[in-house]
């Protein structure tokens, strides 16, 4: 079973895989310079003590997200729980 969600929702420890983006325009185009591709893995490293922003690994860099970005980005995580 693969579930979908988004990227906000990824707890800090564990892994998906990006599913796609809902941005437009040059946003969408700043987030996949950043990495975030369909297709590649991410993981949630660290979140800040108010919960916002979220540090994520990406293609070999970590990029700091607001939730509100990061609830743009669809996942996938298989097995239907985080990895």
């Amino acid at each position: 079973m693969v579930s979908a969600s988004t990227l906000d929702q990824l707890p800090v420890g564990c892994s998906a895989t990006v599913k796609a983006l809902s941005f437009a325009g040059s946003k969408r185009r700043r987030m996949l310079d950043l990495g975030f591709v369909p297709g590649s893995p991410v993981s949630a490293l660290q979140a800040s003590p108010w919960g916002d922003p979220v540090a994520y690994a990406v293609r070999g860099a970590v990029i700091a997200l607001r939730r509100q970005d990061a609830k743009q980005i669809s996942i996938l995580a298989k097995g239907g729980s985080w990895t």
